[in-house]
C-alpha cells in the first residue's frame, strides 16, 4: 500500500481548475505511482453531513478530516488542499513518514498579512494556521478522527489537532513542503507552492509569485496532440 502515493486532494466547486493542475503537476514530477481521491462533498452524501460554517473559506474545509476514515485507518495518506502547485517529486515528501507520529506537516508561525482573501471572504487568524493544509496521515493512529466527529467537532478543534492525545503526535516537515505564496519571500527551493490568498486562476492574483508556472501546468493540462493522416 504504501509503494504509491495516496494523495486526497480538498475540492471546491469555484475552483474546479485548481484540483485538476495540482495533480497535473504531481504527476509531471513523481516517480512513483499516484493514486488521487479528491475530496468532493457531493460524493460524500450520508458521510459528510454537516451544514457549511460562516468561517468555512472552502468546501472542503472539514471534509478533509474524513480521510483516515476514507482510508480505512490503514497505511499512510496525504492530504493536500487543491490551491497549490507541485515543483518537486512528492515520493521525496512521502519518503518523510515516521511512525511514531499521528500526523506530520509544516508547522507554520506566522500571522497573515491581509485581511481579506480570495472572492473577499475573511483572513481568519488562529494558532496553528495552515498546519493542515498538506498533512501526511498515519492512519492507524487517527482512529479519533470517527465520521461522527468530523461531522460534530469544531473547526479548532479540527485545525488544531485537538483530537490527538499530545501534540507530541505531529511530526514537523520542511517548509518548503507547504510554501506560503506572498506570506514568504519567493524560494526557488519550494517544493509545493500554496497559493493560500488566492490561485492565479483570479484575476487579482494572476502576477503572484509562481503564479506563470501554474498557468504553463495548466497549458501543459490541455494540451493535446493532433492526429494527422
Amino acid at each position: 500500500m504504501d509503494n504509491k502515493l495516496r494523495i486526497y486532494i480538498g475540492f471546491d466547486s469555484k475552483e474546479v481548475v485548481a484540483y485538476h493542475v495540482l495533480v497535473q503537476s504531481i504527476l509531471e514530477h513523481s516517480s512513483v505511482p499516484v493514486e488521487f481521491t479528491p475530496i468532493v462533498l457531493s460524493n460524500l452524501g450520508g458521510i459528510f453531513t454537516r451544514e457549511r460554517n460562516a468561517l468555512q473559506s472552502t468546501e472542503f474545509s472539514f471534509s478533509r478530516f474524513l480521510v483516515p476514515y476514507l482510508s480505512g485507518y490503514q497505511g499512510w495518506s496525504m492530504f493536500m488542499d487543491c490551491d497549490m502547485l507541485a515543483r518537486a517529486d512528492l515520493a521525496e515528501l512521502w519518503a518523510l513518514r515516521d511512525d511514531k507520529y499521528a500526523v506530520m506537516c509544516v508547522k507554520h508561525d506566522y500571522q497573515p498579512k491581509i485581511e481579506t482573501k480570495f472572492l473577499g471572504q475573511t483572513q481568519t487568524k488562529y494558532e496553528k494556521k495552515n498546519w493542515s493544509s498538506v498533512m501526511l496521515f498515519n492512519n492507524a493512529k487517527c482512529t479519533a478522527l470517527t465520521q461522527d466527529y468530523v461531522n460534530t467537532a469544531t473547526g479548532l478543534q479540527l485545525h488544531q489537532f485537538k483530537w490527538l492525545e499530545s501534540d507530541d503526535l505531529i511530526g514537523g516537515l520542511p517548509v518548503q513542503w507547504n510554501y506560503l505564496v506572498n506570506e514568504y519571500d519567493y524560494d526557488e527551493t519550494a517544493k509545493i507552492v500554496h497559493f493560500t490568498d488566492g490561485g492565479p486562476y483570479f484575476e487579482e492574483y494572476k502576477n503572484d509569485d509562481y503564479a506563470q508556472e501554474w498557468f504553463d501546468a495548466r497549458e501543459r493540462m490541455l494540451h493535446v496532440t493532433q492526429r494527422t493522416g
